[in-house]
């Protein structure tokens, strides 16, 4: 006698309502011992400074805003129910004054960083592996040779580079304000780079007897953007996952290939540092190239058109340009880089080459007290000259900021150094210009 649909439903709830409470049993049979041990708390706790955190109560996460203040937080919130512990990409000042609804410029007046996290997840744990190992031979043929891995606790793998990594900012523009666009064109521009290659290599995994048949797998092994979005939670470092009831364990990224998911026991977990000591703006050349990339392939409607035409000027002598230029140029101690920023755009908006805009950054650097990092201006040049000249920012609130702002008549009348230079151009032009049409008709 065939069997209803209706008792065949039934049946089959009440087998994933026992396999769930049985799953449930067994994370919570081991979370009051695993979170209970010092070192544990400790490693969560760490990584939790200045990061909005959330526990998870096995299927439903806790309030937000929220942080860890203690040590002691965790396991007060795993005795209340609390299975695992997430967190934010972005640092903030103080997470707790985040606002549901805030706008994108409250938001960034109260970041102060993020980190890029990148997360490979996969149907089989086989392709993780060799999408981790790839990303890890691209970054540090990018220049950024420590990155940080964990076991995201089921089958795929969390990597770090952290905010240290990264430029604080980049011609003028401050790199935390710009979560999670920049973070989202790093993630997209590593794909793009790693996708043959990881075709490659799980293609020579292949085999009829073998378990892994999906051969359209390869694409779900990539990074997931998922995680690329304002206030996305990600699962802390040795958290415990719920479906698996293993740890979020730390791994040296020269074991990825010798990785197994049993070495993941929370009962034989061994603490390691998730943020691996990195060298301050190691990831300048990856985040710079990301940005080349994405100028280059991203759709139109994404790109954003901050381009100017240079202006035809004849006489660029240091007597037409604006008072708070020639500050400048005397030297500065505060505010060198913002004056580097301003110093590139306002002489390439006057059509300055290559070998004299050098010439006066690197003789302007002298001055300086103390000089910036040559190669740091090597770079800002180089990028630079990469694309189409762009206005200096207007005048007023940033050049007080870097503390040379001196107005004289016509700066009163302009909106921009470079408009300065023009009205000098301007004035002059006149001046050499005959004083009626009949001597201009006989000079000519």
């Amino acid at each position: 006698m065939e069997t209803s649909p209706s008792i065949r439903d039934d049946k089959q709830e009440v087998s994933r309502s026992f396999v769930k409470s049985e799953r449930e049993e067994r994370i919570r049979k081991i979370t009051k011992v695993y979170y209970s041990k010092p070192e544990i708390q400790k490693a969560i706790f760490n990584f939790s400074i200045n990061r909005e955190v959330v526990p998870r109560y096995f299927e439903g996460f806790g309030k937000r805003p929220d942080c860890l203040q203690y040590e002691s937080d965790i396991f007060e919130l795993v005795k209340k129910g609390a299975t695992s512990f997430h967190c934010s990409e972005e640092i903030w000042d103080n997470p707790l004054n985040i606002q549901t609804g805030m706008t994108e410029k409250q938001l960034n007046g109260l970041r102060t960083g993020w980190d890029l996290i990148l997360d490979i997840d996969s149907k089989y744990i086989d392709y993780s592996k060799i999408m981790a190992k790839i990303i890890i031979n691209f970054l540090e043929f990018s220049g950024v040779r420590n990155v940080g891995v964990k076991f995201s606790g089921s089958k795929g793998f969390h990597m770090i580079i952290p905010w240290k990594a990264f430029p604080k900012e980049i011609n003028g523009v401050k790199t935390s304000d710009m979560f999670p666009e920049w973070a989202r064109i790093i993630t997209k521009y590593i794909m793009a780079k790693t996708h043959d290659y990881l075709i490659t290599e799980i293609t020579k995994l292949y085999s009829p007897n073998k378990y892994i048949k999906d051969r359209e797998a390869p694409k779900e092994v990539m990074p997931d953007l998922i995680l690329v979005s304002p206030r996305h939670l990600f699962r802390m470092p040795y958290s415990l996952h719920e479906k698996t009831a293993l740890a979020s364990v730390v791994i040296d990224k020269s074991k990825i290939s010798d990785f197994q998911p049993t070495d993941a026991n929370p009962l034989k977990a061994e603490i390691k540092n998730f943020i691996p000591n990195c060298k301050e703006g190691e990831a300048t050349r990856l985040l710079m190239q990301a940005l080349d990339w994405n100028r280059e392939n991203a759709p139109k409607e994404e790109k954003k058109n901050f381009e100017y035409k240079p202006i035809q000027i004849t006489d660029r002598s240091e007597k037409n340009f604006p008072p708070c230029i020639k500050k400048i140029l005397l030297g500065v101690q505060d505010g060198k880089k913002r004056a580097l920023f301003a110093l590139i755009n306002f002489f390439r908006s006057a059509g300055t080459e290559k070998d004299e805009l050098e010439k006066i950054l690197y003789s302007w650097n002298e001055r300086n007290q103390p000089p910036l990092h040559q190669g740091y201006i090597k770079t800002q040049i180089s990028w630079a000259l990469k694309r189409k000249p762009i206005m200096p920012p207007n005048c007023m609130e940033f050049y007080q900021g870097v503390g040379v702002c001196s107005p004289d008549e016509l700066c009163r009348r302009i909106k921009n150094p470079v408009n300065y230079l023009v009205r000098k151009n301007f004035q002059s032009n006149r001046k050499q210009l005959p004083k009626n049409k009949d001597n201009f008709k006989n000079n000519n």
